[in-house]
């Protein structure tokens, strides 16, 4: 049968709104200033560090520099990554969701497209070299502790071009492409589908406005159950990882990567940091679906804009 306006409301295509580009990187800025990168180490070095609890994870972190450690990886790399993969999120991921809808998709689908489209481009644009030197911060070896100085960061990271060039620094990044679209289409799949259900619990209606408790607890849920795919990003942080191991295969690959885990650690192994990491996809999705809804609505009343999708 074929859809006509009537069965499928999508509206008029908007165009790009350079306002939603800046409220992606703000939002994106806000979310890992505040609870996003303490949960982001604990999370880290716990894939790494396959035999720490939360507890021993958060002790050593502490260890490393009190409040500060839990803040390791912020500058320059959390920011630069921030200010860039949110307003490519928000373009890409509204773009394509306005694109499913207007091919008959309900909230669900569409917002699953929006979320796949959205995480591979973040992952392949914006966030190859920085997820990666967050990672080398939070497990490189300290050397502070044998008394020697520590290199700086772009230190670091120039020490990395040199030796293995943009792949070096960018290692990883098929792992990080998968673990995005997975964490953003289930988030947005997920929170649209926490939606139509409050809305029918509460007689809204398929098109009901909800108001912002509710969005904030349909975010919740959406981020919280997204922590499925933890392997993958395990995996991830065990390819960029630069903890010293003998052991750990050359030129990991994800199923090299899989596989080392594994034999090591069992799916217990596969699941570290699966605590903090729902924890983080609760913030993460509050901040871009819930209150970037919010946030959208009220830039385009200033505006005059029309935001161009529902998140």
């Amino acid at each position: 049968m074929a859809i006509t306006a009537s069965t499928n409301p999508v509206g008029e295509k908007k165009p790009i709104s350079f306002s939603n580009l800046l409220l992606g990187a703000g939002l994106n800025m806000f979310e890992v200033t505040t609870l996003g990168q303490p949960l982001e180490v604990i999370k880290t070095h716990m894939a790494a560090n396959r035999g720490d609890n939360i507890v021993v994870a958060a002790s050593k972190t502490w260890g490393r520099g009190g409040v500060f450690g839990f803040y390791q990886g912020l500058i320059p790399w959390a920011w630069i990554e921030a200010s860039t993969k949110g307003a490519v999120l928000l373009f890409v991921s509204s773009e394509a969701e306005w694109y499913a809808r207007s091919f008959g998709a309900g909230n669900f689908t569409a917002g699953i497209t929006g979320g796949v489209i959205g995480g591979v481009a973040q992952a392949y644009a914006t966030m190859g070299f920085c997820t990666c030197m967050k990672t080398v911060e939070i497990t490189r070896h300290k050397q502070a502790s044998a008394g020697v100085k520590p290199p700086s960061t772009f230190a670091v990271f120039a020490d990395i071009y040199r030796k293995e060039g943009i792949a070096g620094i960018n290692k990883g990044v098929n792992a990080v492409a998968i673990r995005q679209m997975t964490n953003w289409g289930s988030r947005f799949g997920l929170t649209r589908l926490a939606e139509q259900g409050v809305r029918n619990i509460t007689g809204k209606g398929e098109e009901g406005k909800l108001n912002a408790y509710e969005k904030i607890l349909t975010s919740a849920i959406g981020g919280g159950l997204s922590a499925w795919n933890q392997p993958i990003e395990v995996i991830r942080v065990e390819m960029q990882s630069k903890k010293p191991d003998p052991n750990r295969p050359a030129n990991l690959t994800v199923m090299k990567a899989f596989n080392y885990i594994y034999s090591n650690n069992g799916i217990k192994g596969l699941y570290r940091g699966v605590t903090p990491r729902i924890g983080l996809g609760i913030w993460q999705t509050v901040c871009m679906v819930g209150l970037g809804d919010m946030a959208k609505e009220a830039v385009a009343k200033i505006t005059g804009e029309v935001p161009t999708g529902k998140h």
